[in-house]
């Protein structure tokens, strides 16, 4: 199983799509606490939905369950609690909630992580695939853009 990560901020919508088509994705799994403000641009909720399917006939699905708690998010974006903590912190949540084994594997089997930070290096995107390819067999990761 392969699964994808991807940011949409400094990407243009262009190279978003393109991204995703070319990578043959088949769902996006949106791990975003906040998937509706009005700064996501096109990556805002209900228009991903929409360009999605017109676009590349990719399916949608949001997972609160793979996305940090308000206070961590905050503690880290706005308090300055370092990457190393909060990284602990959300990996210490996912062993909480057990994603590996609530989250169906065949809901991210040609699926893309998606986020908004735009490389994955310091994203909880990328910490989730690590989880679940630590937790399930056969799983290769790959960053697109």
């Amino acid at each position: 199983m392969k699964i994808f990560t991807i940011g949409f901020t400094k990407k243009t919508a262009e190279q978003f799509f393109g991204l995703l088509r070319e990578a043959g994705v088949a769902t996006l799994v949106d791990v975003r606490l906040n998937n509706v403000s009005q700064l996501a641009g096109f990556a805002k909720r209900d228009d991903l939905k929409y360009f999605l399917g017109e676009i590349c006939d990719v399916g949608y699905s949001h997972r609160l369950d793979l996305a940090p708690t308000q206070t961590m998010l905050d503690d880290y974006k706005k308090h300055g609690v370092s990457w190393a903590v909060y990284e602990d912190r959300f990996l210490e949540l996912m062993k909480n909630r057990r994603i590996e084994e609530i989250v169906p594997q065949e809901l991210l089997g040609d699926a893309v992580l998606l986020c908004s930070e735009d490389k994955a290096h310091h994203c909880h995107r990328r910490l989730v695939a690590e989880y679940l390819a630590q937790h399930w067999s056969n799983v290769t990761i790959e960053h697109l853009g």
